[in-house]
């Protein structure tokens, strides 16, 4: 599904960033995929689609 229609943006490009190159943010997230540069429409979805990601990731388990 396109999130953002100004740059022809998926679900699948944001949940791919925040997997591969660890996006927690918006503002990180526009240095991968140029999400909310036109209208900003799609800012807050996108934002929905990070946290959801991110909530599903395993924990990660700090080892000394």
């Amino acid at each position: 599904m396109y999130i953002c229609l100004c740059n022809a943006i998926s679900d699948k490009a944001i949940r791919n960033a925040v997997r591969q190159q660890n996006v927690r943010s918006i503002r990180e997230l526009k240095n991968f995929v140029p999400v909310g540069s036109d209208c900003g429409k799609c800012v807050r979805q996108a934002r929905e689609i990070i946290n959801e990601e991110i909530s599903s990731l395993p924990p990660i388990i700090n080892v000394a």
